[in-house]
């Protein structure tokens, strides 16, 4: 069992605090609870990770003692967010979190999880979410998972860029290189067959 000190200390202590087994994970909120403090939770992808993730981490830490976050597994990245996703491998994110001084604890949701899994697992005093995911609104505006947190609050994102726009710029980039040597390969032929 994962110690409450090594996870609020300021270490990054990886073992400690990346929690992947849920049912280890639900045990240590009860105790977090018990001993007075409050549990936020937030879930996401976190590729390539930039201002508006540390931004948005810090602004959840904020509504409590303990930051919980959930990392899509690699296919659940892929089911959500496409097959070129994600761009950084699941551990390498992982390990990028927990180096954040916001973050306490980093847990996995894999595909085999429905979104809610992590919610029901963890009872959060605190559910902070960002009004750009849209695969959540939804359960949002219903009510799914009022039962299950104190409080739900929705962020709006934290910077003026996202982790798809900076993917889109590299491919428009990419496509934009490929075609400048296209037409360079394409003109060379050309000149060499007028040559003769």
């Amino acid at each position: 069992m994962p110690k409450i000190s090594k996870i609020l200390d300021k270490k990054t202590n990886f073992s400690e605090r990346f929690i992947p087994d849920h049912a280890v994970l639900e045990k240590l909120v009860k105790d977090l609870k018990k001993k007075g403090l409050k549990v936020v939770l937030t879930q996401g992808v976190y590729d390539l990770i930039h201002e508006g993730h540390a931004l948005y981490l810090e602004a959840g830490k904020a509504y409590g003692d303990v930051l919980i976050v959930g990392v899509d597994s690699d296919e659940l990245t892929r089911l959500r967010k496409g097959p070129t996703r994600p761009i950084v491998p699941e551990r390498e994110r992982i390990q990028m979190l927990i180096h954040l001084r916001h973050v306490d604890i980093v847990t996995v949701r894999d595909a085999k999880h429905d979104f809610g899994e992590l919610i029901r697992v963890v009872k959060p005093d605190v559910l902070v979410t960002s009004s750009s995911t849209e695969d959540f609104k939804k359960d949002l505006e219903t009510g799914k998972y009022n039962t299950y947190c104190k409080k739900i609050v929705v962020l709006p994102p934290q910077a003026t860029t996202t982790t798809t726009a900076r993917v889109r710029n590299l491919s428009i980039e990419g496509a934009e290189k490929l075609t400048r040597e296209i037409n360079k390969l394409t003109q060379d032929f050309l000149d060499k067959i007028r040559k003769g």
